[in-house]
């Protein structure tokens, strides 16, 4: 096949199922549910390491992700995404920490379209930006997942010390 198809594929988690997208070089996208994306439905070695991946991951047996990832965006959100990776596994940082971060710290709402608009959530852990007062403000896959996704990482996170 050559290296530049896109493709995508629907693996099931334990959080359900999960679209994964892929250019033939990275990881694109990221879906909760059944998507459709541009290409060929079919499963790749790429897409298939990353379900591994995030299957390990929510078993509590992965703390972070070894996959080529090519997310699109504006100038502005592909910074905050960047910023996104450095926030360690079992740890949270709020709106304002990831504006400053990026350099322009009155931008927290922007950060959290950003969030938003992140293609590939749980690769790209916006579920660790939490709002100034420690509460879960927005999550694209709904609250409760990012709740979900945020007491894994603190359950394993302890065991990591």
């Amino acid at each position: 096949m050559d290296q530049n198809t896109q493709t995508y594929f629907v693996y099931h988690t334990p959080l359900g199922r999960i679209t994964l997208a892929s250019d033939g070089q990275a990881l694109t996208h990221l879906a909760f549910g059944v998507a459709q994306f541009p290409g060929v439905e079919k499963p790749t070695a790429l897409t298939n390491r990353a379900s591994t991946e995030i299957l390990e991951y929510l078993a509590g047996k992965r703390t972070s992700f070894d996959l080529p990832l090519n997310p699109q965006g504006t100038a502005f959100q592909k910074a905050v995404w960047k910023a996104l990776l450095t926030i360690p596994y079992g740890q949270t940082r709020t709106y304002g920490e990831i504006a400053a971060l990026v350099g322009n710290p009155r931008s927290g709402r922007a950060v959290g379209g950003s969030n938003n608009k992140n293609p590939l959530p749980i690769l790209i852990p916006c579920h660790r930006v939490i709002g100034v007062n420690g509460n879960l403000v927005g999550y694209a896959a709904g609250l409760p997942i990012k709740r979900f996704l945020l007491d894994l990482e603190a359950k394993h996170a302890q065991k990591q010390v």
